[in-house]
């Protein structure tokens, strides 16, 4: 069976939000991708007080200057499409209030019949955090551990009940109700986020930094999964963030996913046999507008799918 293929839907300041999204998800369905996804980036603070993903001077690229809300998107998306799962790679969980996320994700499924694929991350943003005053950056793991929480008891039976620093439930009824269990899917790199992953959550959300590497990390984690006794699969979902050109990239430096369609299909086809279930092919950054990026949207999926990806 051939592996799942994501897109990457438009959230930067070269779509029309409200055209584009609905007219890039349909056309992206019909196509044949399976998923659609979305990420997020609440700001871009100017001047920068930090890094791009805390790293010193290192630049935030201008494509962050105007990102799109999330699951205003995949609403959107949801709106103009049937089959395609609707995915978040990554939402800044702790950026959020527990409880209206839960309930706004449980809303979506049910809205879409059962698409929605929670994906969160803790982020790397101090500006992100103070403009969105949940809790300051060093408590995002326990935030991120409570909205966990919050998810799962919302999305589950009533009447509901739960007592956290944030969220607190005496008991209630909360609806809709998601049209089934949503899988929560978490971005992990360190020994304490890939432990949260084992224990609480349904799959895995890395980015594409090459074959080799992906398949290291995959045994981390299917190592740490025997230890602390997880026997159900580790559900895997990566990341491609593309840099697609018109010809070849023919440096000796060439990144992963970057060059023309035939060289992402190569990359495609190498991070695919390393056994992830889905890989998001994200080439908005790439087009110049929405008739762009569908044309080079459907140019990668017919090369890798007769690539045999």
């Amino acid at each position: 069976m051939a592996i799942r293929l994501g897109l990457g839907l438009p959230q930067m300041r070269q779509y029309s939000i409200g055209k584009d999204v609905t007219d890039v998800a349909r056309a992206a369905e019909k196509i044949g991708y399976d998923g659609l996804w979305v990420f997020e980036r609440a700001l871009f603070p100017e001047p920068a007080t930090q890094g791009l993903y805390g790293v010193e001077g290192l630049a935030w690229p201008d494509s962050y200057r105007e990102v799109a809300e999330p699951l205003v998107t995949l609403t959107l998306a949801a709106s103009a499409t049937e089959r395609a799962r609707l995915g978040s790679s990554v939402l800044v969980a702790p950026l959020h209030q527990p409880f209206q996320l839960a309930k706004a994700l449980a809303s979506l499924d049910a809205a879409s019949g059962g698409r929605v694929l929670a994906g969160f991350g803790t982020g790397w943003s101090l500006d992100e955090y103070a403009a969105a005053g949940i809790r300051p950056f060093e408590e995002r793991g326990r935030v991120l551990d409570e909205l966990i929480e919050v998810c799962r008891a919302v999305w589950g039976p009533d009447p509901v009940r739960y007592e956290g620093d944030i969220t607190k439930i005496a008991s209630a009824v909360v609806g809709p109700k998601p049209a089934r269990p949503i899988p929560i899917l978490l971005a992990a790199g360190t020994e304490r986020a890939l432990r949260r992953l084992i224990d609480h959550a349904d799959g895995w959300l890395p980015v594409a930094v090459g074959a080799g590497q992906l398949a290291a990390q995959r045994r981390r984690l299917q190592d740490l999964a025997a230890e602390r006794g997880r026997t159900e699969p580790v559900r895997t979902v990566l990341r491609a963030n593309t840099a697609l050109s018109a010809e070849p990239y023919g440096g000796a430096d060439r990144r992963p996913f970057q060059g023309d369609a035939g060289q992402i299909v190569e990359d495609l086809a190498a991070h695919a046999a390393v056994g992830p279930e889905e890989i998001i092919v994200d080439l908005q950054g790439s087009a110049r507008d929405a008739e762009h990026l569908k044309d080079i949207a459907a140019e990668v999926y017919e090369k890798a799918r007769a690539a045999g990806v």
